[in-house]
């Protein structure tokens, strides 16, 4: 049973940093797509960046500078490095993966691709 579980979100000033943390038991696979997005109230939820089990790393363009992902495979622990955070930043963010497959779809096609889901942490900048 796939579990991902993020941590690490809170309240940060404009400027200021977080890392996110997702952690997974499923880093044993040999293929995978991982990723964070994000949902602010009253939008839809977006792709903020993924990475695949070729280390492909995909970055929306409104975090592109800002935002770095990292894997420890020892920790099977996904992060998000996050600075330079504005309130538009605010949201829910979430961890999502999918096993099916060693590539990720673009991050423009949304949330779909995913099969499984942390049960999100909130970034409040402000």
């Amino acid at each position: 049973h796939v579990q991902l579980v993020e941590s690490g979100g809170g309240l940060v000033q404009p400027g200021g940093s977080l890392r996110l943390s997702c952690a997974t038991s499923e880093f044993t696979y040999s293929t995978y797509c991982m990723a964070w997005f994000r949902q602010a109230p009253g939008k839809e939820r977006e792709g903020v960046v993924s990475i695949d089990s070729q280390g492909t790393i995909q970055y929306a363009d409104g975090v592109k500078g800002r935002f770095t992902v990292s894997q420890d495979s020892g920790e099977n622990t996904l992060s998000l490095e996050m600075s330079s955070l504005t309130p538009e930043d605010t949201a829910m963010y979430y961890c999502a993966a999918d096993y099916s497959i060693g590539y990720c779809h673009p991050l423009t096609m949304g949330p779909e691709p995913y099969t499984y889901w942390g049960q999100g942490t909130q970034v409040t900048v402000s």
